[in-house]
Formats: C-alpha cells, structure tokens, sequence
C-alpha cells in the first residue's frame, strides 16, 4: 500500500463510549458559554427577597440563600474550574514530557535524580501537596495551579520516560541515528507517535482528576473564597437547603457529574 492509499484510508469511527462523552462535555461547555449570552445575568448580585426561590427568565435554576441566580453561578463555576484544570495538565504535561524524553535518553545520574523525584512525590498525597501550595497562596486560581501542576507531573513522566525508553531501543530509531538524523527528529518521527496516545488519555483523566480535586476542596473550603462561584462551594452553600430549593442544590452536582463522567469516557475509550 503506498503512502497515498494511507493518507486516504477512512478513519475509524468514533466509539459509542467515546461519543457519550463528547456530547456531555460538549453540553456543558454550551452551557458555561453560551447559557449567559442567551440568559443574561450577573452571577454576583445578590436580592434577598428572591432567596430561594424557584426558577424564572431571569434564573432558570432559581437562586440561592442569598438570591443570587444559581444558573449564572454555575456557567462562571463551570468555566473556572475547567480552565484551571486544562492549564495544571498543559503545565504538567509539558513538564512530564520534557523530563520524561530527558531521563530515558540521557540515563545515568539524570535517570535516577528524576526517578527519585518522582517517586518521593508520587509517595505522598495528592490533595496534600495541594494544600501546602493553598495555605502559600489561599483561596487563588494560581495556588490551584500550581499545585495542582505539581501533581499532575509525575504521571506525564512515568508513562513519557517507560515508552521513550522502549522506543529508543527499537531497530527504526538506531537506524535513524546511524543515517545521521539528530534528536529532534527522531523525536518528531518516532517517539512522539508512540507517546501521543497515552498521552492524551493521561491529560483527559487528569482534567477529570483537576476538577474533582477542585470541587472537594471546595466543598470543605479550603479551594475558593467566597463569593466566587466554584462547583464544591457551591454545593457546600446550598447543602443546608436541600429541602427548600433542591434544583439549586442538583444544578452543580449534575453539572459536575456530566463533566466528569464525559471527561472519563472520552479517556477510557481513547485507551481502549
């Protein structure tokens, strides 16, 4: 078959899983952008006498304890924490890509330093390296990051530093190097192929893993400070009037599920 017939071979289609999750992602982002250019609105202002109450034009969700528009809340909730989430796995990813190819070429003292490293953060908790960079820098979109990044990381490098190692053993990359083709293409050619995969359902679950991460932060409030909109303080606000406004208190928790599950099925059918 030559390279024509390849280039114009028919892609598979999309898995069942696989398309699940990008209509639940693609609902929900629908929803964070385009939900107050229809309905429009002001996620912090606040009317006591609307405490409560049941949806309107104004609040399709309703509002909550302090009469604010649960449904302006949410589209702002829904667009801060993925956007933390997506820039801690393109800081991490990076990071783990880069320090990953460098530990499996280089080998030696380099290998083992950055193995070490991985493995000494990869033995303590997650969420609490998250909480000493908070308690840093409290209640921050950059705190999250940060943190967050310096979690991330360690699996970007394991999965990066395993597959390079095995690829570079390979006969097609020793013939590249005998050829003359320096580091960057082999690279482009050869690694960057095999990792590419793993790697996108690394940064899928990870998004997944930064969300929730975020949210229970939340919900205990240690993540974001009053009165910003965020999915855990959202639902820990309207926890104590579950009975009297439960759609305020579904809103962020089915919001947050549809994201999540998504995010999960669009990785394990990539892994698949």
């Amino acid at each position: 078959m030559s390279v024509l017939d390849l280039s114009a071979a028919p892609q598979p289609p999309l898995s069942a899983t696989r398309r699940v999750g990008v209509v639940l992602i693609a609902l929900v982002a629908a929803l964070s952008l385009l939900g107050p250019l229809i309905v429009q609105g002001d996620p912090y202002a606040q009317s006591l006498m609307k405490a409560l109450a049941g949806p309107d034009a104004a609040a399709p969700l309703g509002y909550d304890h302090l009469g604010r528009s649960v449904f302006h809340r949410l589209a702002y909730a829904l667009r801060l924490s993925p956007v933390i989430a997506l820039a801690a796995v393109m800081t991490a990813g990076a990071a783990g890509l880069a320090l990953g190819t460098l530990s499996a070429a280089k080998g030696g003292w380099i290998d083992r330093c950055l193995v070490m490293l991985a493995d000494a953060l990869l033995a303590l908790p997650g969420l609490l390296l998250i909480l000493i960079v908070l308690a840093m820098v409290p209640g921050t979109s950059f705190g999250f990051w940060a943190g967050l990044s310096l979690v991330l990381w360690v699996e970007f490098f394991r999965l990066t530093r395993a597959a390079t190692r095995e690829t570079l053993a390979s006969p097609a990359v020793q013939a590249s190097r005998l050829l003359g083709f320096g580091p960057a293409y082999v690279f482009r050619v050869h690694i960057w192929p095999e990792i590419a995969p793993m790697m996108l359902t690394a940064a899928a679950f990870g998004t997944a893993t930064a969300i929730m991460a975020i949210a229970a932060l939340g919900f205990v409030h240690v993540g974001m400070r009053a009165p910003t909109p965020e999915l855990g303080l959202m639902m820990v606000e309207l926890l104590p009037y579950w009975r009297e406004a439960p759609l305020a208190l579904l809103a962020p928790v089915l919001a947050t599920f549809a994201l999540l599950l998504g995010l999960t099925l669009l990785a394990g059918s990539r892994k698949t």
